[in-house]
């Protein structure tokens, strides 16, 4: 499978849903990079947005575009939201946050009446968790807050750049690789558990959030609702 070629595609159909207007929800990641560009590429007098970016990276893309931007405290509610994701189960429940940006591309996605995700077929899983969910965490005792989160059942690792110092985050906090051996077996439950520990910020699970994910294939795509 050509995953450019799959990802372009799935990007294609969910700019289809924008319409002059709107106010948009601007994802993060390398397939949500693809439908920022395909919007800013339409605009015109009579295709106009206004985009909510959900990264300083989304920001900075948007702008090269001349796009109008809001900021996420901005507004209550937004239109639509297209994003990518990490991993999508049968159920359209999700793990995202790899790129790390998962605490504003939640609120983001949170405001949005309607959040489309675009994923190639290599995000398609039976079971979240199958690859490691990102959990943001405040600086300060941050060692001993992945300590709470590993009584949860998984193996918390601290998220590094390539030079080994440390990732932060736009909000200026911590990210945690939680893997977890058997996967996640209900991401619900285990949300409301990690949110409830002190000085967890957010978690990369998305239950209940997305109303459409679009799969991009290497000749067609398939819709999920």
């Amino acid at each position: 499978m050509n995953q450019e070629f799959a990802k372009k595609n799935a990007a294609k159909e969910a700019v289809k849903f924008v319409e002059h207007g709107m106010t948009v929800g601007l994802g993060t990641g390398s397939t949500a990079s693809i439908a920022v560009d395909l919007l800013g590429n339409k605009l015109s007098e009579n295709f106009q947005i206004t985009g909510m970016p959900t990264s300083i990276e989304t920001k900075k893309q948007a702008e090269k575009w001349g796009m109008d931007l809001i900021g996420i405290e901005d507004r209550d509610s937004i239109d639509i939201a297209i994003d990518g994701a990490d991993e999508v189960s049968p159920s359209l429940d999700l793990i995202k946050g790899l790129g790390g940006a998962l605490l504003r591309e939640k609120k983001v996605g949170r405001k949005a009446k309607e959040l489309i995700i675009i994923v190639d077929e290599t995000k398609i899983v039976e079971r979240l968790g199958v690859g490691p969910l990102p959990v943001e965490v405040g600086t300060e005792n941050h060692d001993s807050i992945a300590r709470e989160i590993e009584k949860q059942g998984c193996q918390a690792k601290l998220r590094t750049e390539e030079s080994g110092d440390v990732f932060v985050t736009d909000n200026k906090n911590y990210i945690y690789h939680c893997h977890f051996p058997e996967g996640i077996k209900n991401p619900e439950e285990m949300d409301v558990r990690l949110l409830n520990i002190d000085g967890v910020k957010d978690t990369g699970l998305f239950v209940n959030m997305a109303t459409k994910v679009i799969i991009g294939k290497e000749k067609s795509i398939e819709i999920w609702e």
